[in-house]
């Protein structure tokens, strides 16, 4: 799937990844190939992802997901 991270001054990251662990209001959630539709919004927390055999993991201060066919679009505060 292709996760987009995008911050209010650029695309902090566009690329292939294999999962996504994001925070939410009621915990983390993660979120994988072939995922249903949803849009959520994010607390502070602690942001992964994964890429092969790399983990990238990004401390964010809130925002909004949208998932939909196999993209992710993270938009950060």
């Amino acid at each position: 799937m292709t996760l987009k991270i995008i911050s209010a001054e650029k695309i902090e990251f566009e690329g292939k990844v294999d999962q996504v662990t994001l925070p939410g209001a009621l915990g983390s959630f993660q979120i994988l190939n072939n995922h249903a539709a949803l849009v959520s919004s994010l607390v502070p927390g602690t942001m992964s992802y994964v890429e092969g055999d790399n983990t990238t993991t990004q401390e964010i201060k809130g925002g909004i997901v949208d998932v939909k066919d196999n993209v992710v679009n993270v938009c950060l505060y």
